[in-house]
């Protein structure tokens, strides 16, 4: 799939070249106000009385959930939701375990409103015994986000999750009518991300133990780093003032990058080519990376994402910390830099502004 390169570099304001903090929501509000300003209102005003569903496609960890929550960010609250499979899932598994008032609530509401060749008391053991590599039923799914968006006002939505499977894409192109949102338009938001970004972002991710806040020794730094003598390793230390420089840890297995979910990742690249195939549904097309040759053109050097390396003072027992643009090769193999997501949000808003016609 050959993703367009979109420009968000809009030139000089006042003869000086403005700088922002992409990682500070402040700063992030500024930015979006210059780059998207008009098409942000446009957005606003049209969802005062329409609303719209957009089903986010992407490789696992390509982002999905982080740009739609950014668009949420950079539009507003009021009228849009995002509602991720995933934590649904685990949402409605939790309170099934804890709440046996829960578990008949469910069970009755699949009675009148599941739809599959699966009784509902096997769907109900797929869910209370479900693991990371088996799929729920995809008719147990379309139920349980119906069951969802039925105690909210009608809203534009951002699904990320599904469709997750080949069968799942017919199923999303009559999703709108099944919750009676008959007349609003469908977007497939489709990201094209290289598998060495996702790679990295699994490698270098640690998590503070004490407060659980996920960061990324590579890509995105705390600004106390450790250094492990004995080992000769860097570590980051949790920024958050109640965890008193606890030491962040790696999680089991992330050393080995994306080769426990490879074939999670071809799945989704078949069910992005069959979507991005598709007649009769507009499509968004995100994409993470810029050439490097042209990426002066078309983007500000802050929208790149920023690497970190590290070396060790010996003297002054002190870890000095290099930041740099971060190059990756893209899905064509060409030398390129990784995009921090709100450029990648602009290109999702202008885009959006299009499909709606706005």
């Amino acid at each position: 799939m050959n993703f367009p390169i979109f420009k968000t570099k809009i030139g000089s304001i006042d003869n000086q070249e403005k700088v922002f903090n992409l990682s500070d929501p402040r700063e992030r509000k500024q930015y979006f106000e210059l780059k998207a300003g008009p098409e942000i209102k446009k957005i606003r005003d049209y969802l005062k009385d329409n609303t719209f569903i957009a089903y986010l496609l992407g490789k696992k960890n390509s982002g999905k959930g982080t740009y739609s929550k950014l668009f949420i960010e950079a539009v507003g609250a009021d009228n849009i939701i995002q509602l991720s499979i995933g934590d649904l899932v685990r949402k409605v598994h939790q309170s099934i375990l804890e709440d046996e008032e829960k578990k008949k609530e469910l069970i009755n509401f699949l009675e009148k409103n599941y739809r599959g060749y699966i009784p509902v008391n096997d769907v109900m053991d797929s869910l209370l015994n479900r693991s990371t590599k088996t799929l729920l039923p995809t008719e147990f799914i379309l139920a349980l986000l119906k069951k969802e968006i039925s105690t909210m006002q009608k809203k534009a939505v951002f699904i990320d999750g599904f469709p997750r499977d080949l069968d799942q894409v017919s199923y999303s192109l009559f999703f709108r009518d099944l919750i009676g949102y008959r007349e609003d338009p469908d977007i497939f938001i489709l990201i094209d991300v290289p598998e060495n970004v996702i790679d990295e972002r699994i490698k270098y991710r640690v998590v503070c133990p004490k407060c659980h806040t996920p960061r990324n020794l590579k890509l995105l730094a705390t600004k106390e780093v450790g250094f492990d003598e004995t080992t000769g390793k860097f570590y980051l230390i949790c920024d958050n003032p109640d965890c008193e420089n606890v030491k962040m840890i790696q999680k089991e297995g992330d050393e080995q990058g994306i080769e426990p979910i490879r074939e999670r990742l071809q799945l989704d690249e078949k069910l992005m080519n069959q979507a991005i195939s598709l007649y009769g549904i507009s499509k968004v097309l995100l994409r993470n990376s810029v050439p490097a040759d042209i990426a002066e053109e078309y983007v500000d050097k802050y929208e790149i994402t920023p690497e970190y390396q590290y070396e060790w003072d010996k003297n002054n027992k002190k870890v000095k910390i290099i930041e740099k643009s971060w190059m990756v090769k893209d899905s064509e193999g060409v030398a390129s830099y990784s995009l921090m997501p709100p450029p990648v949000v602009v290109s999702m808003i202008k885009q959006i502004v299009n499909v709606l016609g706005l």
